[in-house]
């Protein structure tokens, strides 16, 4: 009966599962313990379990209680283990000793080990081309999203990155590639950054007695396309249609000179400034002499016309406004400078007359006022070269002596300055140019050269060669395509540096010359 009760208690302490199991291998918490691994307390060898088959149904209690029984087997024995120690090494392991007395095992009947072995076994062994197709589409949806939602947000819609400023490059910089292979259609009507220009002069004229005087203004451009020259004390007229030439007028004094020209709006009519202090006043169609206006005391340098109102400036200082119209021609006068006036222009609107001095002064003026709304002194030097800009009235260009060499710009609204670009050299005379937005300059010393200027960058455009001495005159074609400058070596060139880029069925200023670049109309204006 004793053995009968013993078998029973032990068949029901095995159900229970309460007390540790005796038989089977070594719990893993106790096997990390040990520094060789496969080992056993006695130092030999453990043996390896044959591979099991797992299913659903059926597990071994020894794979339940120690997961990681398949263990290398070793070919040599082990070393001696250090002491066992009742609870697991810290850091070593995060399981526990199990605890004596009833343990919770969960079902595992419906787990399928054999997928979760897999996984196991094969989650750090994922090939590199491995994807998860519905991750990589859930992932590319949402970042086409946050795409979206970038460009809708940004100013440029079709862009990621944009440059807000234009990048800045070194004088002269062309991107070469970008001219080499760029297939973007240009806009025929957009003019090209890098234009043509011709280094030479289309023709050149002899013009013998051709003053060498700064103060002094011999040449003018009518709008009917004649050009007027004064050589010492006679004015030629010469026609750049036909290529005649004509003597206007000559002083009866030898001694006398002519020292400045202008011509009326009209055309028809011509003013000359002689150095008698008088003020002529002609019908070129004619060739008749009109009148003769007086009230200057000494040699009137410059000429400038609003309608049928003249003003001259003489080196007396004086600035008078001449009505042609009426007897009593003098309607003002006033001085604003101390010394000769040898600049005068007249704004494109009319209202405003700008005045350069040779006491390096640039006033402008009212029509009636007695004193000048604005007086500059920042210019070192004579002030001959004064230009207003024919697409914005109140900026007005004036260029400085030798001692000063500078080009200014100023704000008629405002009386201030607005720039200031150092030349170089000696600035003799100023022309615009409305159809390419840019500024014409002639030098003396040192080059003697002609400089085309964009506005309002002030970037030199071209230098034009050619005289050798210095440039004091300049005169615009009516249509502004031809600059014609007059100079210090007798001569006179056409330089066609505005003409159109695109073709057009109208006339050219100039007829085109069998003489042309460095040859010469020998003694054209010669007086004989």
């Amino acid at each position: 009966m004793t053995s009968q009760y013993d078998f029973e208690n032990e068949v029901n302490s095995l159900l229970r599962l309460d007390a540790p199991i005796k038989s089977g291998p070594m719990p893993r918490w106790q096997r990390k313990n040990l520094n060789v691994p496969g080992c056993n307390s006695s130092g030999n060898t453990s043996i390896p379990l044959s591979p099991l088959k797992i299913s659903n149904h059926s597990l071994s209690k020894s794979i339940i209680n120690s997961p990681s029984s398949f263990l290398t087997p070793s070919s040599a024995k082990c070393k001696t283990p250090r002491a066992k120690s009742k609870t697991p090494t810290r850091g070593l392991s995060l399981n526990k000793t199990p605890s004596r007395g009833d343990r919770y095992i969960p079902n595992r009947q419906a787990t399928n080990f054999e997928l979760g072995q897999y996984k196991l076994t094969s989650e750090n062994d994922i090939p590199s081309n491995h994807a998860d197709t519905s991750i990589s589409e859930e992932y590319k949806k949402l970042l086409k999203e946050n795409l979206k939602q970038l460009h809708q947000s940004s100013a440029n819609e079709d862009k990621i990155f944009a440059f807000k400023d234009k990048p800045m490059h070194a004088e002269g910089y062309q991107n070469s590639s970008k001219v080499l292979y760029s297939s973007t259609k240009k806009n025929p009507t957009s003019r090209k950054k890098n234009r043509y220009i011709p280094s030479t002069s289309e023709q050149v004229l002899d013009a013998p007695q051709l003053l060498d005087d700064y103060y002094l203004n011999l040449i003018d451009w009518s709008s009917t396309n004649i050009l007027a020259v004064a050589l010492g004390e006679s004015v030629y007229l010469f026609n750049t249609n036909t290529g005649d030439i004509q003597l206007l007028l000559t002083m009866n004094n030898p001694e006398d000179y002519i020292c400045s020209l202008s011509w009326a709006t009209d055309g028809r009519h011509i003013a000359v400034g002689t150095s008698n202090a008088e003020v002529q006043l002609w019908d070129v169609t004619a060739t008749k002499r009109l009148r003769n206006m007086t009230g200057h005391a000494a040699r009137v340098g410059s000429l400038a016309w609003n309608e049928a109102i003249l003003a001259s400036g003489s080196r007396d200082g004086f600035i008078h406004f001449h009505d042609v119209r009426i007897a009593n021609h003098l309607v003002h006068s006033n001085q604003g400078h101390a010394q000769e006036v040898c600049g005068l222009e007249w704004s494109p609107d009319q209202k405003y007359l700008a005045s350069g001095g040779n006491d390096n002064m640039v006033n402008v003026w009212d029509e009636r006022a007695i004193q000048p709304l604005y007086s500059f002194s920042e210019h070192q030097s004579a002030v001959k070269a004064i230009a207003w800009c024919p697409w914005q009235s109140h900026i007005l260009a004036s260029g400085g002596g030798s001692a000063d060499r500078h080009i200014r710009f100023w704000n008629s609204y405002t009386g201030s300055m607005i720039n200031a670009i150092d030349t170089k050299s000696q600035v003799c005379a100023l022309k615009w140019s409305s159809n390419y937005k840019e500024l014409v300059s002639s030098h003396g010393y040192s080059q003697n050269q002609i400089t085309i200027w964009s506005y309002p960058s002030m970037r030199r455009v071209q230098d034009l060669l050619g005289h050798k001495e210095r440039v004091l005159y300049l005169a615009m074609s009516p249509d502004e395509t031809t600059v014609c400058s007059g100079a210090a070596d007798e001569s006179l060139r056409m330089w066609k540096c505005f003409a159109p880029e695109e073709k057009s069925n109208k006339k050219s200023v100039l007829e085109p010359s069998s003489t042309k670049g460095s040859s010469r109309v020998a003694a054209c204006m010669s007086i004989r």
